[in-house]
């Protein structure tokens, strides 16, 4: 990094980043099924998928750090670019929307496909994303997205340094254990939630966001990269009641008596 006292900063290592975002619904939101059982009615409050939400967040702090640019994706209909907006007026540059019902309930591996189609032709020094979305869980779109790019991965992220020839990353594992690597960019990490602290959109970034680029890929542009799906869903069910209240009726002693019985034999909790 070269600096002048009297002229601007110039960044020596300055990174062109990508974040996948997706709108999932609120998590306090009452979720009711669409009439073929299988997916939920559209008709509820949505959110961006909080841990994109900390991906947006470190790609932000990287660009506050060594400059570049950060863009925003994601794919789905057209209420999907609430998401989008909310990223930009953070700081975010620039967003890309593929936009189309279809691309709500598609699997990891047609998303992953969609989302490197629509990004052809461009140089990403890094990509993100949350480590899964808050409603299929599937955790495969990142890694997937690598695969097919052809650029190495890391997953679970809790920690990124940029060096001189690449980065130093730390992995949360399991059992409070962690992992220390590097690795060079190109690449795609899978952000972990809590890696930093959210900041909130301000009223300047959210006047900003309405006049910063956002390109629409539609559906013909992409469908060719697709393939068929692997994974789809058939039959969603809402879990029945199974509380069942017993009352017993006796003299403290008695009472006591077959609450144990009921504790050892039937529940076997003792």
């Amino acid at each position: 990094m070269a600096s002048n006292a009297k002229g601007p900063i110039y960044f020596a290592f300055a990174m062109k980043i990508l974040v996948c975002i997706k709108q999932v619904p609120q998590k306090d939101a009452p979720l009711r099924l669409n009439e073929s059982g299988t997916w939920i009615r559209d008709d509820v409050s949505w959110e961006t998928n909080e841990p994109d939400a900390y991906a947006l967040e470190e790609a932000l702090r990287q660009k506050e750090k060594h400059g570049g640019e950060v863009a925003v994706i994601t794919a789905g209909p057209a209420r999907s670019q609430q998401v989008l907006r909310e990223a930009l007026a953070k700081g975010a540059d620039r967003a890309i929307h593929l936009e189309d019902d279809r691309f709500a309930q598609m699997d990891a591996a047609n998303t992953a496909r969609a989302l490197a189609a629509a990004i052809e032709g461009e140089s990403f020094d890094l990509i993100v994303t949350g480590l899964q979305s808050d409603d299929f869980g599937a955790a495969q779109t990142g890694v997937l997205l690598a695969e097919i790019l052809g650029i190495p991965h890391a997953t679970i992220i809790i920690g990124i340094e940029k060096t001189d020839t690449g980065l130093k990353l730390k992995r949360e594992l399991e059992a409070g254990h962690y992992q220390h690597i590097e690795m060079t960019m190109p690449a795609v990490l899978t952000i972990q939630s809590g890696i930093n602290k959210l900041r909130y959109a301000t009223l300047i970034g959210i006047k900003q966001a309405k006049t910063k680029p956002m390109r629409k890929v539609a559906w013909a542009e992409v469908e060719g990269k697709l393939s068929k799906h692997v994974q789809k869903i058939e039959k969603l069910y809402v879990p029945g009641s199974q509380k069942k209240t017993r009352k017993i009726e006796a003299p403290a002693g008695e009472a006591a008596k077959q609450i144990v019985e009921y504790l050892r034999n039937e529940a076997r909790v003792l």
